[in-house]
């Protein structure tokens, strides 16, 4: 039995901003691996599981927006835990996307923090999650509501059934370059991760869909 899985995801504006364009926010051309993630573990999240990335299909036209927010322009920290937003506050101009609608495809793997109740006759229980999955992306529940790349701009999903056709991708082809592929937490214990490095990869779109099963991941 397969535990792949395909959603639809779907949001007004989306903003995946490129890292080395800070202070003016610009978004990259399609959602990230890292951020379709992070959409994933919004609605599901156990530290025995991680989600794979398999394929994003873009099925709505890229359309960038110019649009100006408030920010604030220092971050909170142990030793300044709060913010006066009247005091601090920074007009800043971004591009974002306008209008998106992906399809994710994705499978989740066994991690090395496994308990005893994720093991099925010492085999790592795929159907446990996938099935527990299926129902919170059936009835709509999730921990924290998901986003596209941020807080301000939320994200619809959708569980894509079996026998169900997806909505057809655009019929672009383009070379969207160097894009960030996913952190790599170099201390994990949920307490300390301070040290983390970003992978990239070169990203293609062909016909609408970034196949993501044979990426070379760059560090």
């Amino acid at each position: 039995m397969s535990y792949g899985f395909k959603v639809e995801v779907t949001g007004e504006y989306a903003l995946f901003s490129r890292p080395e364009l800070k202070v003016e926010r610009v978004s990259y051309d399609v959602i990230t691996p890292s951020a379709a993630r992070g959409i994933l573990e919004a609605v599901f999240w156990k530290p025995a599981i991680r989600y794979v990335i398999d394929g994003i299909t873009v099925c709505n036209k890229i359309h960038f927006e110019n649009i100006r927010r408030n920010e604030v322009s220092s971050k909170a920290s142990a030793g300044k835990s709060y913010i006066f937003a009247a005091e601090d506050r920074a007009q800043r101009a971004s591009l974002v996307l306008k209008d998106v609608k992906y399809i994710i495809a994705f499978h989740f793997e066994a991690t090395d923090k496994l308990g005893e109740r994720d093991l099925a006759e010492g085999v790592f229980n795929h159907g446990k999650f996938a099935d527990e999955l299926r129902r919170r992306l059936l009835k709509g529940q999730c921990f924290h509501q998901p986003y596209l790349g941020c807080r301000e701009f939320p994200a619809k999903l959708r569980l894509l059934m079996e026998d169900e056709s997806p909505p057809p991708p655009i019929t672009e082809t383009r070379n969207l370059g160097l894009m960030l592929y996913d952190i790599d937490y170099i201390k994990d214990d949920c307490v300390n991760m301070t040290e983390w490095n970003p992978t990239y990869f070169m990203a293609q779109m062909k016909n609408g869909i970034i196949d993501l099963q044979h990426v070379e991941v760059l560090r």
